[in-house]
């Protein structure tokens, strides 16, 4: 989990270097493509199979998974390094937002008063990250951001049923990295075309797409052989991760108020994913699902 975390990171300095010559479409379509590339052949290595009976259920998890890359790719070309990844790390308190809801619809009995403390932290954490920093033409990135954590949730728990239906880590991992490939290549015409490539920029490419597939290989096998708890406790490492590469590769600016903000996100997702741990809708996942 912690190399995942640091892949994950190492990622995000890509994507953003990158977004200053490609669109985030052309990004999600690369990224994509060496995903179902690699997967594809580890499995063809293997001789394992891709082949599934439940193909709307990937459909669905393609659906959300892929609008959450894509936000998230625009957020971090247009935020600070750590407030993009922030951000996004929302994603295990607006899980908790979703059990509150479930509860609420199925009149499954009071809330949590420690699940509602969590979401609130978390929502005070997003407050203080967002305004030290955040200018009038970061707002679409900063929405773009707090929209990927949400869907990025609504992945999570997708990939928990795709799970319990039998479908192994590498399938899910195909075909979300083939509809990355399919939207990105749609948003990127639709956004004027392929641009052309320098050497770097093929590179910085080619590094997402291999870093993010990794990471989301060694994110899966942690949560095969490791406790979910100590799994979420360690990923939070990313944002640390971020921050220092913000500042040394992008020179950004560090706000007392945005370190708080990061601590009260950090926190609320750890008592978010412990209370998680006694609900039946409880589920893991990987970053950029």
């Amino acid at each position: 989990m912690l190399a995942s975390s640091l892949l994950f990171a190492l990622m995000g300095v890509c994507v953003k270097l990158a977004s200053q010559q490609y669109s985030a479409g052309e990004i999600v379509f690369y990224r994509g493509a060496v995903g179902a590339t690699f997967i594809a052949l580890l499995v063809f290595w293997r001789r394992g199979s891709l082949r599934t009976s439940i193909p709307g259920m990937h459909l669905m998890r393609g659906i959300t998974g892929v609008t959450a890359l894509v936000m998230w790719f625009y957020a971090i070309g247009h935020l600070p390094l750590a407030t993009a990844i922030t951000l996004n790390y929302m994603s295990s308190v607006w899980m908790a937002v979703f059990l509150m809801g479930a509860a609420v619809l199925s009149g499954a009995g009071g809330i949590d008063p420690r699940l509602v403390g969590a979401v609130l932290c978390g929502f005070a954490g997003v407050a203080l990250v967002l305004q030290p920093s955040l200018e009038p033409q970061q707002v679409p990135g900063a929405l773009a951001g707090l929209a990927s954590g949400v869907m990025s949730a609504m992945a999570y728990l997708q990939v928990t049923a795709l799970g319990r239906a039998g479908e192994p880590e590498y399938r899910v991992v195909f075909y979300f990295s083939l509809g990355g490939m399919l939207v990105g290549l749609a948003l990127a015409l639709a956004q004027g075309g392929l641009h052309a490539h320098t050497a770097g920029g093929l590179g910085l490419l080619l590094a997402v797409g291999l870093l993010a597939t990794s990471a989301q290989m060694l994110m899966t096998r942690a949560y095969a052989i490791g406790k979910p708890l100590v799994n979420a406790s360690l990923q939070y490492t990313g944002i640390i991760h971020s921050f220092v590469f913000g500042v040394l590769v992008f020179a950004e600016p560090v706000h007392l108020s945005a370190l708080a903000g990061v601590a009260l996100i950090v926190a609320a997702g750890l008592a978010a994913t412990r209370l998680r741990q006694a609900t039946p809708l409880a589920g893991g996942g990987s970053q950029g699902d």
